[in-house]
């Protein structure tokens, strides 16, 4: 199913928002697919230095998942359970990325976060920022309310992303996630759906035109 980029009507309560295609012009977000192995550990290989210093660790040292399969396995499960939507960011037909909404939370609360990494080389172009808006949209239309961005203060490509798209800055959280074998504060961003009468990629077009 392909979602255009659309004004937010009522939300409706719903955790069937997955899986789900959303599209950008050449901005394109699909579920993570087997069959991406070899795009997946070309440009993972080639951003190696880029990623590691912003991708979460294990603190018991535990090695991660090595295996293509396994990844997508578990964040196939994860998304069949309602708790993330593991997106593949595609850019002009090409695997450039991911883009990751982890733990969804309905009931009272109906937030979640989300998370990305896209291929050094194709970054400054405003791709990150339309493709979290799309994502931040779909959130919003399915029922959720509120949506936040972690961030090392150190990580000025990503502090860009959030400043384009005009995220609240909620301060710091000291020691917040382990990442790059230490703990590491973050600076929390959110949005929440009373901000996005339009929706946020309307905004954001709105602003960047």
């Amino acid at each position: 199913m392909t979602t255009p980029a659309q004004p937010l009507r009522e939300p409706v309560v719903s955790t069937a928002g997955w899986p789900v295609v959303l599209e950008d012009g050449d901005v394109v977000l699909r579920p993570l697919r087997l069959r991406d192995s070899g795009a997946w550990r070309s440009v993972r290989a080639a951003n190696l230095q880029w990623l590691r210093p912003w991708e979460a660790t294990d603190p018991s040292g535990a090695a991660p998942v090595r295996t293509f399969a396994g990844l997508v396995w578990e964040l196939s499960r994860q998304g069949r359970l309602g708790t993330a939507m593991p997106f593949a960011l595609e850019v002009e037909g090409s695997f450039a990325g991911q883009v990751t909404v982890g733990g969804i939370t309905w009931g009272a609360m109906r937030s979640a976060h989300v998370g990305y990494w896209i291929d050094g080389r194709l970054a400054g172009r405003g791709i990150v920022p339309r493709a979290v808006a799309l994502v931040v949209d779909h959130c919003l239309r399915i029922g959720l309310h509120r949506l936040e961005v972690n961030i090392r203060p150190e990580n000025a490509a990503s502090l860009r992303v959030v400043e384009k798209l005009g995220l609240r800055d909620e301060g710091l959280r000291e020691k917040y996630l382990h990442i790059d074998g230490a703990w590491r504060d973050h600076r929390t961003f959110a949005v929440t759906r009373e901000e996005l009468p339009q929706g946020l990629l309307a905004r954001y077009r709105a602003t960047h035109p």
